[in-house]
């Protein structure tokens, strides 16, 4: 009786001292994490350091496999992330893709943007690619997959390579065709709630292209460029005649001191904030006929694109146009556009380098969606084009 009471206390004492040691250390954890909170934490620098830092590091970093740094460092922090904004230039400036807020800005002004896209044909699916010097598959840029319906073709616009569903959150636009495959219109997926663009009255909730994402965010599609493909009417076989409105695009961006409206943000994620102003979505942009589009764009200045007329060539017997070695298979869906009236200077080619892979070259002021989107026409059947 005397020893199992006495065992009990031992133990009691036991407990009660780990307990006391157990505490002792939590204290001396909180202790040191209000220190390092208030003098030696490193998300802690002061702007002033952490400005310099970067400043040298995207000085230094011009590819994407060492970029990742910058990008890693916008997401430490909020205030890190206003930081990186403030030094990273956009695309039109620096010529890099470095937020996903990129692919909807203009391209570089002093060249083309080299990328790929590669093609799966069992899954009808279509991958977009930045092409990268040092490495052979590049950076991931934009995803699509298309989905045959009676009344045309559409081909869905992704962020994620997985998931490519209107009310997925990566879902960033399509690209919707007519039943003779050779009219299409672009569509911008927007936010209802995003107060850096303006959509027509008439894009109302009862339309279509209302989407209801499955993150609770309300997505509107905006129109925002018209693609035609001329009619061969007479079964006449020869290049294709393509044209391009790009309504939310003034004709005067093409001018030396031109500039091209892109978004203020992002459609779901504040990632990336414009130096420029707000993209305006014309009244003109509806769901309408294409002539009436294309007579309205016109009106309205928007911005024309219109593919360089190849030549035939006497001793090959075909059509050529010169792409500075990106072309290297004779294919209809090789073009390059050029702005309509302009100096000729191309702003988008395309053309086969294999089986299943292209390569796609845009600049600006078109931004990588469109330009992606606009190649992705050039894949569909032409059913009274060719």
């Amino acid at each position: 009786m005397m020893l199992s009471f006495i065992s009990r206390l031992r133990s009691r004492r036991e407990v009660q001292g780990q307990l006391e040691a157990v505490s002792d250390q939590q204290a001396a954890v909180e202790g040191d994490g209000d220190c390092g909170g208030d003098c030696c934490s490193w998300s802690n620098l002061p702007p002033e350091l952490l400005r310099e830092v970067l400043l040298r590091l995207e000085d230094s970093e011009n590819c994407w496999p060492e970029r990742k740094t910058v990008v890693a460092c916008a997401g430490v922090r909020r205030s890190w992330r206003f930081i990186v904004k403030e030094i990273v230039e956009i695309p039109e400036i620096s010529g890099k893709l470095t937020f996903p807020s990129s692919v909807k800005q203009p391209g570089p002004k002093d060249g083309l943007l080299q990328c790929f896209i590669k093609r799966n044909r069992s899954t009808q699916t279509y991958y977009l690619y930045l092409g990268l010097t040092n490495a052979e598959d590049g950076k991931f840029l934009l995803a699509a997959r298309k989905c045959s319906h009676t009344t045309g073709n559409e081909y869905i616009i992704s962020l994620n390579a997985e998931d490519m569903s209107k009310g997925s959150s990566s879902y960033v636009g399509k690209l919707r065709s007519n039943y003779l495959r050779n009219r299409f219109t672009i569509f911008d997926g927007q936010s209802s709630n995003c107060s850096g663009s303006k959509v027509a009255r008439k894009h109302s909730t009862r339309l279509p292209n209302f989407k209801q994402a499955s993150s609770g965010v309300t997505f509107i599609n905006c129109p925002v460029a018209h693609i035609s493909y001329e009619l061969e009417v007479f079964g006449i076989r020869g290049p294709r005649k393509i044209k391009c409105i790009m309504e939310t695009i003034p004709a005067t961006s093409v001018a030396p001191e031109g500039a091209a409206r892109i978004p203020a943000k992002f459609s779901r994620c504040n990632t990336e904030v414009s130096r420029s102003n707000p993209i305006v979505y014309s009244k003109s942009a509806s769901t309408g006929n294409f002539l009436s589009k294309s007579k309205s764009g016109e009106k309205n200045d928007a911005l024309v694109l219109i593919n360089k007329a190849p030549k035939w060539h006497e001793q090959l017997h075909c059509w050529c146009l010169n792409f500075h070695g990106r072309v290297t298979v004779a294919s209809i869906k090789n073009f390059q556009l050029v702005a309509s009236p302009g100096n000729g200077k191309v702003i988008l080619q395309f053309g086969k380098v294999g089986k299943d892979l292209f390569n796609m070259d845009y600049r600006y002021p078109i931004s990588a969606f469109q330009a992606f989107a606009i190649c992705l026409s050039s894949f569909d059947t032409k059913v009274a084009c060719e």
